[in-house]
């Protein structure tokens, strides 16, 4: 939790269409960011600029914009920083980052996350979490699904796969089913994550606090092959569990 005092300002600056692993980079920053708990960050936009190519990009109003630079900052203490930077360093490539010395005089009261988990290779036993929960889940405005995948991959875990079920119940006894004329209602979903049984369970207290309903459950699993894509080939999905 940031508090009142000596702190860390930051800055970084990348261009709009700059993509990481197929995504917006300050997309990727901001939920690296959100989802390792920084007390808040901000993402402005410009209207102009240029930057170490010494290409000028404007927006202008009849013509897609071409580039444009984005702004994310941040404050946060300068120990939490240092376990953030490596990581967001690597992700920013060829951006620019600036920390300024600061002090917090009012710090925000929302709780903190956990610390940053280093990238691992993965291989031999392994932990497969299998995740039971509603499709009209939702956690801080979006889909329970969609935001627990973020943080996974925020916190470098191997992968996970989502499965939309077509038949089923679940402690509330009512059956949910696919329909074929009209939309479902809540049908159950399955998300398949495998990786290292440390890194799973140190996402544990993270995922505690997003599922107030569903079934989380842990299995030991032999890992027979995990291949890694470069990043010159990644598509829409690096791994299926």
């Amino acid at each position: 939790m940031l508090k009142p005092g000596s702190a860390k300002k930051v800055t970084i600056y990348v261009g709009e269409d700059v993509r990481h692993r197929g995504e917006p980079i300050y997309i990727v920053l901001l939920n690296y960011l959100f989802y390792h708990g920084v007390s808040g960050a901000t993402v402005t936009k410009g209207v102009a600029g240029f930057g170490a190519d010494h290409h000028m990009r404007t927006a202008r109003i009849l013509e897609a914009s071409e580039n444009l630079p984005i702004k994310i900052e941040f404050v946060e203490g300068a120990s939490k920083l240092d376990e953030l930077l490596p990581k967001l360093l690597q992700m920013v490539g060829e951006g620019l980052v600036e920390i300024q010395d600061t002090t917090v005089l009012k710090a925000a009261t929302a709780p903190g996350g956990e610390p940053a988990m280093p990238r691992v290779a993965l291989g031999g036993k392994a932990t497969l979490m299998r995740i039971f929960l509603g499709e009209d889940d939702r956690w801080h405005g979006k889909h329970l699904y969609e935001a627990i995948v973020e943080g996974l991959r925020a916190n470098d875990i191997a992968g996970v796969t989502v499965y939309r079920g077509i038949l089923g119940y679940g402690a509330h006894r009512q059956f949910q089913k696919e329909k074929r004329v009209s939309l479902s209602h809540d049908r159950p979903i399955l998300l398949s994550v495998i990786d290292e049984d440390a890194k799973i369970r140190a996402f544990l207290p993270r995922l505690e606090a997003m599922v107030e309903e569903g079934l989380v459950v842990l299995s030991e699993v032999q890992v027979i092959k995990y291949t890694h894509r470069l990043a010159a080939s990644v598509g829409s999905t690096e791994h299926a569990s």
